[in-house]
Parts: C-alpha cells; structure tokens; sequence
C-alpha cells in the first residue's frame, strides 16, 4: 500500500464542497480556428504547470513532503470557506483546460490534457458526498498526519527550524476547522462508525499525553546540522518545545475532549457506506475513484468470490505436497509453528531487507527503465502501529534526498506469519511500489502532476502483480513462502467480497471476520485491522486486485497478439513509463503499443 494516498489524499483531491452541483465531463472546445500548434503546446504546458503549483500552494504539506520548501511555515485551509474556494478554482481551471485545442499535439500531450481534465472533473463530482465533513478515522487524519509528516521533512538550515516551528503554531486552527468540520457532518449525519471514532479518541489522547520533549513533533532536535551553531539550537529548542507544549499538546487534548465528550457518542451504528446520506450512490462513486473501472458493486463482488476459489484450489495443491490433507489443518499447524513467527521485531524488518536485497540484482532483466532512488525498511511509528496494515510505502522525495521507504508494522510481532513477507516485501519494495512511483518521479518531459498522480488500481495493482513476477523468476523456493503469496492473493480478492459485503450488501463487521476466518489462515491482529480498514475507507481495498486483473489480462492479450515478438521487458516499460494512468487509459496505451509492435 502507497501511503502517500492516505497522508496526503487531501492535498491531491480537492473533492468535497457544500451546496455545490458536480460538473458533468462535457466540455467544448473554442470555435475558430485554433492557435498554431506550438503556442497550444505552451499555453496547456503553463496551465498545467498553473494547476500543479495552485495544489501545492494549497497543500503545503503535500509541498513539503514532495522537497518542496516554499510552504513550510504553512498548514492547508481546512475551512468550508476554502473547500468552496478550491471547487470554485477547479471549475475555473476546467473552462480555461476546455478552451485549448489538443488536436495535432503530440501524443503525450493530449494525454496530460485528458488526464487533469478527468481529475478535475472527478473532483466535481464527490463534492456532493462531503468527505470533508467525515476528516478523521483510525487509518489516517490530521491527528496522524501531522505527526508523520515530520519524518518527512529536511531540516538543512535555521530557517528550515523556523518554518517549523511555525507551522506548529498553527496546528490549534487546523483542528478548529476540521472539529467545525465534523460538527456539520454531525448535523447532516455524515458521521464513522462509533467504534472507529473510539479508536481515533485513543491514538488523539496517546498524542496528547506525551511529553513535549518524547513527542514526535520534537523529533527535528534529536540531530541537528552543522548549519546550525550551538546558540541557534539552544533558542531553537527552547521555541519548539514551547510550541509544542502551549500550541499543540493543547490542540491535541482538546480535540481528545471534543471526541469523548461528543463525537464518539454520535457515531453510526451501521459499519457500511449505504447508512450515510445518499450512501448508495457514495458508494458507486468510490468504486469508480478505486478501481478506475465501470463495474457496480454485484460484479466485484463475483469476481471475488471466484478469484477467492482460484487461489484456493492453488493453496490446496501445495498444503497437500507439504502432506496436509486440507488448509484448515495447514492453517492451524502453520499458526503453531515457531519457526514461522518472528522472534522479535528486528527479525520482522531483517525478513523483509533480505527479500528485497535478493530482488535486485533481477530488475535489469525485467525492465529497461531503472529508477535511482534508493529503499529502505524501517517499522511504523508506535503511535499508530496498532491500527495500521501490516506494511505500507512512503514515497521518496523527487530529489532523492529523502529514500522511498518500506514501513513494516511490528506490533505483536510474535503474532505475526513470515509466510507473507517475501511477497509483501516484492509489493511494498521492489518490483512494486517503490519501483514503479520512483520511475514516475523520475520521469523526464511530462508535466509534474504527471509524475506525482496516484490511481488506487493502477499503483496497488501494479504492487499485486510484482508479488506474481518473484514467482517467475524462481522465488518463493520456500513452500510456506509460496502459500503465503497466495495468501497475500487471496487477502485481496477477499477484499472484493467482504468491502462490497459491508457497503453493498448490509454485512456486519463479525460476517467480514467470519469470512476472512473460512477462507484465509492470515493472523488475527491483521485481519482485525484490515476490516476496520475497509469499514473506515469505502472502496480503496477493491483497487488492488481489479488492478492486478487488469494487468495480467492486457499481458495475456499482447503475448497472444504479438507470440514471439513479445518482450515481457518492452511490456513493463509500457506499463511504467507514462506515470500512473486509470486502468481504461492504459487499456488504450498497450493495445496502441500492441499495434505498433504489429507494424
């Protein structure tokens, strides 16, 4: 999973806004006769540019957390007065994308056009479901985010110090807004279920209780640089934890307070989307966002419950060559098995370092585009860990100073299967995330969203289906390591079932339980989790494996339309080499290349 889609969806979607009619994908081009191609080309390049700089500028911790200084001493505008403001743009930057004529530019060119179009125009089109009014839960969050953000950031200078200390002053009116936020999602019953904003009381009140100094928002004072002299770091120290202690431990407990005095209690008793207003409808609108498909909900939910008797059949082959008569006796001799746990949570992250390590040397043979950013493996931050998935990736920054990395969860450690972790470590690492959004980063002559664009089923759908690739390699020598990547597959074809189960079909979150427990062996504090996850983030878990499908399915069509001419490396690169794209859109990319392969 690709966490900059939870840190920062914020700051990539301009999506929610009150009393606002969603623009319909209809736009018309100006009538006469068009500029010169070359003026077209600097006139879609400056909006372009215009577009990205307005979402960074109003986004500033997007901006940072991408290397870019220039708003560090900034937080986003969380008010309604802002979110209207920001639709208001959008609409703006519609009309002005409408009025240039993309025929006769190249290919490239029209695509970036599309694409920002198409987002634009999606942003519309959820302003009327108000997420905005529904801004926190377990999974992520102001009170998460802002603590995370900081790993992020570069500290070369004392006005890097400065900026931040800053930007923490104003931590009290963020949560002023988004508590204003709530209120009126309260009043419209647009509200989490009760029990996830009972876990987000305790991750506030965890924060909260810190002291100033063993905060995480201190942690830019553990290590200073050589920029700084000594007198510098002393004033600077003194303002931070003062910041901290007056501006936001405050904000923190009273936002705690707001929780457990009114927010918890007015929480849904109802786990799926249908019970909010228009929830239905909501619903269909984030499968369409996830999946970048036209499927309703009773589709995926087929398609799952057929993907999840495939790997089964497979998982079923090799328990009985490991002389289990069925996966239910596998899966409790495999949960009893010590040599199948960690032993500790360094055993945990060395698993996962190892797995990676052994799949570098294999990338030159798989894909002709290399990215130079390096990974590396570090655990979630105790402050979230208990309610986070079992690993997630944080992009690097596009300057490479800041290295992509692997967060791997390594609460109740001893709990958790290594049966898993060769796979998850190809997802999250390479040949998966972190492989794929370092090319995009990387990228030369598309314009910056370009490089920066996320689609659920494009990225998490790629990182699926770069577990299969070990497997084509010769990985997964390991039996047990072999049934865990088809546990990691069926992990997310269960997904299928149980998201459109709880949001479509009026599950409960003990019939998601139960059908985890009937067809997965995968550890109880991990499915705990992952419910509560899909619960708290409707549609976002279908992405992954409709991704996958897709990808395998225009593999499949090029191998049998080119035969010997196909190259699995020209294939890849096809794939990676544009960014990230919505599924029908690279649909289109590959059977072009297909064609011209053809010729």
């Amino acid at each position: 999973m690709n966490k900059i889609s939870l840190a920062l969806i914020g700051g990539l979607s301009m999506a929610c806004c009150m009393n606002v009619q969603p623009m319909m994908a209809q736009v018309q081009v100006s009538v006469g006769s068009p500029a010169p191609v070359a003026q077209r080309s600097k006139d879609l390049s400056k909006l372009l540019a215009e577009i990205w700089e307005d979402r960074l500028k109003h986004s500033p911790e997007l901006a940072s957390y991408l290397g870019d200084k220039r708003y560090n001493d900034q937080l986003s505008d969380y008010s309604t007065q802002e979110v209207n403001a920001a639709l208001a743009r959008g609409r703006g930057f519609i009309r002005r994308l409408s009025e240039i004529d993309t025929t006769g530019l190249p290919d490239q060119e029209r695509l970036s056009a599309d694409l920002m179009l198409r987002s634009l125009i999606d942003d519309q089109e959820g302003a009327k479901f108000k997420e905005w009014e529904m801004p926190v839960n377990q999974f992520s969050g102001l009170h998460t985010d802002l603590p995370r953000l900081v790993e992020n950031l570069q500290f070369d200078s004392v006005k890097d110090y400065d900026d931040y200390i800053s930007r923490l002053k104003k931590i009290p009116t963020a949560f002023s807004q988004i508590t204003t936020n709530i209120e009126l999602g309260i009043d419209e019953g647009r509200v989490p279920p009760q029990y996830l904003l009972e876990k987000v009381e305790v991750q506030t009140q965890t924060l909260a209780d810190q002291k100033a100094a063993n905060s995480p928002f201190a942690l830019p004072l553990k290590k200073f640089p050589k920029t700084v002299n000594a007198a510098e770091q002393k004033r600077i120290s003194g303002e931070l934890l003062e910041a901290i202690e007056t501006q936001v431990l405050p904000a923190y407990q009273h936002f705690a307070r707001f929780l457990k005095a009114e927010y918890v209690a007015k929480g849904r008793k109802e786990p799926g989307a249908s019970a909010l207003p228009n929830g239905d409808a909501y619903y269909a609108y984030r499968i369409r966002q996830s999946t970048t498909l036209n499927k309703s909900a009773a589709e995926i939910h087929q398609i799952g419950l057929d993907e999840v008797k495939r790997d089964e059949a497979e998982m079923l082959a090799i328990v009985k060559k490991l002389g289990f008569s069925d996966l239910k006796s596998f899966s409790a001799a495999l949960k009893a098995n010590p040599k199948e746990h960690p032993t500790s949570k360094e055993a945990l992250l060395d698993a996962y370092k190892g797995y990676i390590a052994q799949m570098q040397p294999k990338l030159p043979g798989l894909f002709g585009t290399l990215p130079k950013a390096q990974v590396e493996v570090i655990a979630v931050p105790s402050y979230i860990e208990k309610d986070q998935a079992a690993a997630y990736y944080d992009q690097g920054s596009p300057d490479g100073r800041r290295p992509g990395r692997v967060n791997v969860n390594t609460y109740n450690f001893a709990e958790r299967s290594l049966a898993p972790v060769e796979a998850v470590s190809y997802h999250e690492g390479i040949p998966g995330h972190h492989l794929q959004i370092s090319i995009a980063q990387e990228l030369t002559g598309l314009p910056e969203f370009r490089k920066q664009s996320y689609y659920t089923a494009y990225t998490e759908g790629w990182a699926l289906y770069s577990e299969r690739l070990g497997k084509e390699i010769g990985f997964y020598q390991d039996p047990y390591s072999d049934y865990g990547r088809l546990e990691t597959d069926i992990w997310r074809a269960i997904r299928l079932v149980v998201d459109t189960g709880v949001h479509s079909k009026h599950w409960t979150r003990q019939q998601m339980v139960d059908y985890f427990h009937e067809h997965s062996a995968i550890d109880e504090t991990n499915i705990q989790a992952e419910v509560d996850r899909y619960i708290a983030w409707p549609g976002q878990a279908l992405g992954y494996k409709m991704g996958q499908l897709k990808i395998l399915e225009l593999r499949a069509r090029a191998q049998k339309e080119l035969g010997p001419k196909f190259d699995l490396k020209a294939f890849h690169d096809v794939v990676l080499d544009s960014g990230a794209l919505p599924l029908d859109v690279l649909e289109q990319q590959v059977d072009g290349w297909i064609a011209s392969q053809k010729k």
